[in-house]
């Protein structure tokens, strides 16, 4: 059974004024909270505990990013899923203002724990890791912030005076700079793992380690075409041997094999037959009787068992199609992602009953319950399944990609071919040797389409590899998902929300305003 570690508790961190000394008994102060070991973990976990709520991993990050790449289109009776899908989202959504919110809401925390435990009297080495968890956890809201925005204001304490809660907008240079900064911070703070380690957080499973700083580090790296840097990050991890392929695909998906060999990091989420809850942790301030579920599973089901606010493209479908395994059946990462009617793979069924749609409608299966004994739909939003920030099989794909871009291309070869073997699929030296840097990089493209389809990764590769702009990448595009023809430049990214443009007067627009 996974240990949840998102304590679901708030922590009043409010300034008090002297000349009028009244508090409330019922709610502490960043004066009196700080003080002791216990307090510096709880600080952490509330950093956490903003991962699973509606803006970050609950709900919205999965969905505004999936729903933006060409594996996934939006419907849902819920008009902002769909513009955002088809690039029409207005600033006045309430979706793109979560989002915004609720990361700034974990560097907020973030920030408290980086200002507040440095002077607490405790374990050197607790601190170090409680440091390194905050670095880690702001550097990957920063690197989610300058996905989905593109530039957004860098804020590294809280407030001291009324002027700082107006920001300005950092240049798309000093954010990325603080993001390699946190993640090599925390790199340099956390340990390999915590099974060997004592205080309070001995032997606790999903807190950020070493290895998810060492990827994010290498991941950021790469976003910014910083090659031979992202390439370092990512041989020191396949040198190091801690992290492998598991053997079923479908383990990374479900809660039956989870924080496993493959995962560097994964939000942590649980069925509350397991950690109790009866309130969905849509946001605001957490109670006790707070759920910790994701509603993913929900959101992204198929018609009469959950939402169905999104559908895989009929183009990653046939992708998955285009290529036999060793022993020519279909990819199983097909029935692992897709939720499609399937004879000769022996997929007839949903949710253990018979295959109530037409035979050729497809649905999402990623990150839904369908196959799990005892659930019949998903519309008691419980759903215990972790989200998998990163997976090693994501670092062997980009650590290929770097191998190319630095033309040591056909070293890229057994980093891809690791990929595919679980999928056992044909060795590609052989079907495919000798490939151009152009003709692995859109054979790259499709790997990772196909390896990491309906996990919000598309949207993102999308953006950095230029295919906006590139005539022909887009009108391929157009072909994938008829949602990219009402594309037009900028709205790649979420607008700046229209209720910060307006508060804020020192804010920029960015390209989708």
């Amino acid at each position: 059974m996974k240990k949840v570690i998102y304590l679901l508790l708030t922590i009043a961190l409010v300034a008090c004024d002297d000349k009028l000394d009244i508090s409330n008994p019922n709610r502490q102060t960043t004066s009196d909270f700080w003080q002791t070991e216990s307090q510096a973990i709880a600080g952490c976990n509330a950093i956490y505990a903003t991962l699973i709520i509606d803006g970050t991993y609950t709900r919205m990050t999965p969905a505004l990013s999936d729903g933006r790449g060409d594996d996934v289109t939006g419907d849902s009776p819920w008009p902002d899923l769909v513009q955002v899908s088809n690039f029409t989202i207005p600033t006045t959504s309430g979706p793109v203002q979560w989002i915004w919110a609720d990361y700034y809401r974990v560097i907020w925390r973030a920030n408290q724990v980086l200002e507040n435990t440095v002077s607490i009297d405790m374990d050197e080495a607790l601190k170090n890791r409680i440091l390194g968890q905050a670095h880690f956890l702001r550097g990957l809201s920063y690197f989610k912030l300058a996905n989905f925005y593109k530039i957004v204001p860098l804020v590294l304490a809280t407030p001291k005076t009324p002027e700082d809660y107006y920001p300005t907008t950092a240049t798309e240079e000093e954010l990325w700079n603080q993001i390699y900064a946190d993640f090599q911070q925390a790199k340099d703070l956390l340990p390999a793992s915590y099974s060997n380690v004592t205080g309070l957080d001995a032997g606790q499973i999903g807190r950020a380690t070493q290895g998810a700083a060492t990827g994010m580090l290498g991941k950021s790296y790469l976003y910014r075409k910083e090659w031979q840097k992202a390439a370092d990050q990512f041989k020191e991890l396949i040198d190091g041997g801690r992290y492998s392929l598991v053997a079923n695909y479908r383990d990374n998906f479900t809660d039956a094999n989870e924080n496993n060999s493959e995962s560097l990091f994964e939000v942590q989420f649980a069925d509350p037959s397991q950690v109790g809850g009866t309130v969905m942790n849509w946001g605001g301030d957490p109670a006790a009787n707070w759920k910790q579920a994701s509603a993913q599973a929900c959101t992204y089901s198929m018609d009469g068992r959950g939402y169905s606010d999104f559908l895989p493209t009929q183009w990653i479908y046939n992708e998955y199609k285009l290529e036999r395994t060793k022993d020519d059946k279909s990819d199983p990462r097909l029935l692992a992602t897709i939720a499609s009617y399937e004879p000769d793979d022996n997929s007839t069924t949903v949710y253990g009953d018979a295959w109530p749609y037409a035979p050729d409608k497809i649905y999402p299966r990623k990150y839904t319950n369908d196959g799990k004994a005892g659930y019949a739909n998903e519309y008691d939003l419980n759903s215990g399944i972790n989200y998998r920030v990163l997976r090693y099989a994501d670092i062997l794909l980009m650590y290929a990609e770097a191998l190319n871009e630095l033309k040591q291309t056909t070293a890229a070869y057994p980093y891809i071919q690791q990929v595919r073997d679980r999928a056992n699929l044909p060795d590609l030296a052989t079907t495919k040797p000798g490939m151009t840097q152009d003709e692995m990089r859109d054979q790259i493209a499709h790997e990772r389409a196909l390896e990491f389809a309906i996990e919000g990764q598309r949207i993102n590769d999308i953006i950095r590899w230029g295919w906006f702009y590139d005539a022909n990448k887009l009108a391929m595009l157009k072909t994938h998902d008829a949602d990219f023809n009402l594309w037009s430049p900028g709205n790649e990214y979420l607008p700046i929300p229209q209720t910060e443009l307006d508060v804020n007067k020192k804010l920029s627009p960015n390209p989708a305003n």
